[in-house]
């Protein structure tokens, strides 16, 4: 992210409203390999090709906010890995981390891993380290911090459903395992940081929370969100692209000021739940209408958001969730078009 475009996100997230408004995207690899021409597992493996893929993405479209930018993940498994979990790496897939527990009590015991040696996190951190002079030369700049969110880390330990069961079954010891996780998770986002000093922002990536209600997540969300979140930066990011309406009340308390949700919900109902004071990243359907849609379907979708009820103020348009796969250069120009169009 450039200068101009970081002053841009950051006066957003204040309240100035722009016409037209700003439009941006997560990418990462679901997206950006096949994109640039490439396998994931050689996007992922090789620095040279991932730098390359990002810059070209950034070349292409200079319109666009891309977040967090420059991103150094190994798909699910950046976290996960880092206590032990075993990760598979298909040739042109998405990465996923398998369970390693087959049972809570299992987890007694478990200490926080070490983000300095443990996992992939350090082969994430000496990436974005060894090429920043680079990303710095064209311009642009690390400005984010980034994990999976201690709930989403928990379901690729115990598997989603054994996760789930667990918040009704044994909730002492699932305090104990996000307490543990979340630990990690703080030391992992603190040493990007004193990494990387360009980093202002944090994003944490966690879909679990859409599989829980209001009080549940009231319980098991919401101490250990609010502890990640309270490091200072200026940018707080939460993405949850499952169900977001029992949650979305909570974002202010956690001190999120740039929310990514799905599109099963209207921006105008999540204005509502969410407050004033969240700035909204979305949302037109991503794979429907996206990737799988015709440009005059994008450019429909993107007219269609742009009149809807709730206003401009803190809203960046985009779609629901991560840029999917298969988006194509000619959708998203139709994309950038129509939200120029706006008035």
């Amino acid at each position: 992210m450039t200068d101009a475009q970081w002053r841009l996100l950051l006066e957003t997230l204040d309240g100035r409203v722009f016409t037209p408004p700003p439009a941006g995207f997560i990418i990462d690899s679901p997206w950006l390999p096949r994109w640039a021409g490439l396998t994931v597992l050689d996007y992922l493996a090789a620095d040279e090709l991932w730098l390359e893929a990002n810059l070209k993405a950034h070349r292409e479209f200079p319109e666009l906010l891309f977040l967090p930018g420059f991103w150094a993940e190994y798909g699910m498994c950046t976290e996960p890995s880092a206590f032990g979990a075993r990760c598979a790496f298909p040739p042109d897939e998405f990465p996923f981390a398998r369970p390693m527990f087959g049972t809570l009590e299992e987890t007694d015991g478990l200490k926080p891993p070490d983000p300095a040696s443990d996992g992939l996190a350090p082969f994430v951190l000496s990436r974005l380290v060894r090429l920043r002079p680079r990303i710095e030369a064209a311009g642009q700049a690390i400005r984010f911090s980034v994990s999976r969110g201690p709930l989403n880390v928990a379901s690729f330990l115990l598997g989603v459903e054994g996760f789930l069961t667990a918040l009704v079954t044994d909730g002492p010891r699932v305090h104990r395992l996000l307490g543990t996780i979340t630990d990690y998770l703080v030391r992992w986002h603190a040493r990007q940081k004193a990494a990387v000093s360009s980093i202002d922002g944090i994003l944490i990536l966690d879909d679990i929370i859409g599989f829980m209600g209001a009080d549940h997540f009231r319980e098991f969300g919401l101490p250990y969100f609010k502890e990640l979140f309270a490091r200072p930066a200026a940018v707080k990011f939460l993405h949850n692209d499952a169900e977001v309406r029992p949650s979305a009340p909570f974002l202010g308390e956690l001190g999120v000021n740039l929310f990514n949700p799905g599109f099963e919900v209207p921006l105008s109902e999540l204005r509502a739940l969410a407050g004033p004071e969240v700035t909204l990243l979305g949302a037109i359907p991503p794979r429907d209408v996206l990737a799988l849609g015709s440009p005059d379907r994008v450019r429909e979708a993107v007219r269609a958001q742009g009149a809807a009820e709730g206003g401009r103020s803190r809203i960046i348009m985009s779609c629901g969730g991560g840029m999917p796969p298969g988006v194509s250069t000619a959708n998203i120009r139709a994309f950038i078009e129509a939200v120029g169009d706006l008035k």
